[in-house]
């Protein structure tokens, strides 16, 4: 299995994994899962991070040591997951939960979000 977190999923594995559910929790732990977490929810906390919107660290090497930890993958985006938002509904429009969309239906991966909005759109979720 092949999971893609989204960018509160990601936070809250590194940072808070009780605000999972204890099914994510295992799947989580499960080296037969494998984790990936797109460079757009890195850009994401980034951005949201130096506009004061969340509170969390601008270290580089944090982040890269909790994707170690986690042994997640990073997801880079591509021409592929770019022009899938083409085919995207305009139901949401959050730019970086669209391209997290995009790249879930592109790569085939459940994305791991608890986001109800997410389900307007032709893309599996798990929580």
């Amino acid at each position: 299995m092949r999971l893609l977190l989204d960018t509160p999923a990601f936070l809250f594995a590194i940072g808070d994994p009780s605000q999972l559910t204890s099914r994510m929790r295992g799947w989580l732990a499960d080296p037969e899962v494998e984790r990936w977490v797109s460079a757009v929810a890195l850009w994401e906390i980034a951005v949201k991070v130096q506009s004061g919107k969340l509170a969390a660290p601008l270290d580089r090497e944090f982040y890269v040591a909790h994707l170690g930890a986690l042994k997640a993958r990073v997801l880079a985006v591509n021409l592929a997951h770019s022009l899938a938002m083409l085919k995207l509904p305009l139901h949401h429009r959050d730019p970086f939960d669209r391209l997290l969309i995009a790249q879930a239906v592109e790569e085939g991966m459940p994305l791991v979000s608890r986001d109800e909005v997410f389900g307007a759109y032709a893309v599996e979720t798990v929580w």
